[in-house]
């Protein structure tokens, strides 16, 4: 029998039927497109159709924006579980693109006291989309496998800057919109074909690691990156989200199969993070080492190649 419900953010970006076969409860994000203010997720209809059609509006031009989850919804959503006597796990999107962390936490605190007894852990997932996801999969695998509320709490904890993104977009304009780039850059970015290559830094934001020209080449960099990080990439769920490019995301997946994943789940980018970036991205989600250790490698090698260009 459960002790304990697991929940998480429409962000999360995890497919439907496996968020259903696992146990996993969707609270949503909700989205505005022209005006008309909707749900990123409803139970029964399919996230992938709804995503698509969102998408297709972006492309036509319609205006867009996402909204957080607040903290009475939150405690909405999971009173349920409590009053049954179950604790609750809840994972969100990263603290460092979105106030929807802080919002749970002030229901967790609300809830505990009104339930005295139950315990509410919100973990922070430093990520976005399958980032997000496959840590809250990970936690439905381990109550499955009899672990208890604090042992899955715990991993969670240890493990949340082990998990790596790294992504590519098609259009710089919505990074721009979303001030990630400068709109100089990115009309620049754009009449040169430049690609940028990003990662969920070590805080838990958007950072730029590189630019690559062509978008061949940025996929290929993605499938790069992943051999360079990834640890025990076969016995480990890998994930790819796209943004309505599903040919750029089964290119992706056979590079990384090449590289050793077996495990790879495809989805259609959620709504919520997606509208920051636009149609045409492709991101990466996998376990590697802890991401401020390859951080700081990073920037110590792009500091070695340019110090190197100015000897010369």
């Amino acid at each position: 029998m459960k002790t304990f419900d697991i929940y998480a953010d429409s962000g999360a970006n995890i497919p439907d039927e496996i968020a259903e076969s696992n146990d996993i409860n969707i609270i949503s994000f909700m989205c505005n497109i022209d005006g008309e203010e909707r749900a990123c997720y409803s139970k029964g209809v399919p996230s992938r159709e709804m995503a698509l059609k969102f998408y297709a509006a972006m492309r036509e031009g319609c205006e867009t924006s996402t909204s957080l989850i607040n903290a009475q919804r939150f405690a909405d959503e999971i009173a349920p579980s409590l009053e049954a006597g179950r604790d609750v796990v809840i994972t969100t999107i990263s603290s460092g693109i979105s106030g929807t962390y802080k919002q749970a936490c002030e229901a967790a605190e609300q809830s505990m006291a009104k339930y005295p007894g139950r315990k509410v852990h919100v973990f922070d997932a430093f990520n976005a989309s399958m980032g997000e996801g496959l840590f809250a999969l990970a936690a439905a695998r381990m109550r499955e496998s009899g672990k208890s509320f604090e042992e899955t709490c715990g991993w969670l904890e240890d493990n949340k800057l082990n998990m790596h993104s790294v992504f590519t977009v098609s259009d710089l304009k919505y990074l721009r919109r979303g001030g990630r780039i400068s709109a100089t850059k990115a009309i620049a970015g754009t009449l040169m074909n430049i690609k940028p290559v990003l990662i969920a830094g070590p805080n838990g934001t958007i950072e730029m690691r590189e630019t690559v020209r062509g978008r061949r080449k940025a996929l290929t960099r993605l499938a790069e990156m992943f051999a360079e990080e990834v640890t025990d990439a076969a016995n480990q769920t890998v994930s790819i989200c796209h943004a309505d490019c599903e040919e750029d995301a089964a290119f992706l997946a056979d590079l990384i199969r090449e590289r050793g994943a077996k495990d790879i789940i495809t989805e259609v980018y959620d709504i919520c993070t997606g509208s920051h970036v636009g149609p045409g991205t492709v991101a990466l989600f996998f376990m590697g080492e802890d991401r401020r250790q390859t951080y700081a490698a990073q920037k110590t090698s792009a500091l070695k190649t340019l110090a190197a260009k100015f000897k010369r």
